[in-house]
């Protein structure tokens, strides 16, 4: 088989749509127990990851390369959010219209991956259609 680092983008975009399905299912538990009694937030972890892994020296395609090779160093992880803060007298720190704006904001950014990576693959097939 030839190694070909054809699909480095597009396991990168694999991964951050990974989390952003994650985080909805998250953020939409959050929703579920916006009336639960010290129910504590909780929110994923992905973005710094990327940003820390992607940092460096070298072409923007060195790194992505450098990160695939580690790949599986990649992922992300669900936290509490402020466990020990709390603006209601129940101790749970949700607030339903930040949560449902969360949502929308990770609904776009879901989509917007998932085009990226419609779009790396349209540009495949352009080349294999043409060649």
């Amino acid at each position: 088989m030839i190694n070909s680092s054809i699909f480095n983008y597009v396991d990168i975009l694999d991964k951050a749509a990974d989390a952003a399905y994650i985080r909805h299912d998250v953020i939409s538990n959050n929703i579920a127990n916006k009336d639960t009694p010290n129910y504590k937030r909780q929110d994923v972890q992905f973005e710094t990851i990327l940003q820390a892994s992607l940092a460096g020296d070298g072409s923007l395609s060195e790194r992505v390369e450098q990160v695939n090779m580690n790949l599986e160093d990649l992922s992300s992880y669900i936290y509490t959010d402020q466990t020990s803060l709390s603006y209601r007298l129940d101790g749970n720190n949700v607030d339903p219209e930040q949560e449902d704006a969360y949502l929308a904001e990770n609904t776009i950014r879901y989509q917007t991956l998932i085009d990226l990576m419609k779009a790396e693959f349209q540009q495949y097939q352009t080349v294999l259609s043409t060649s």
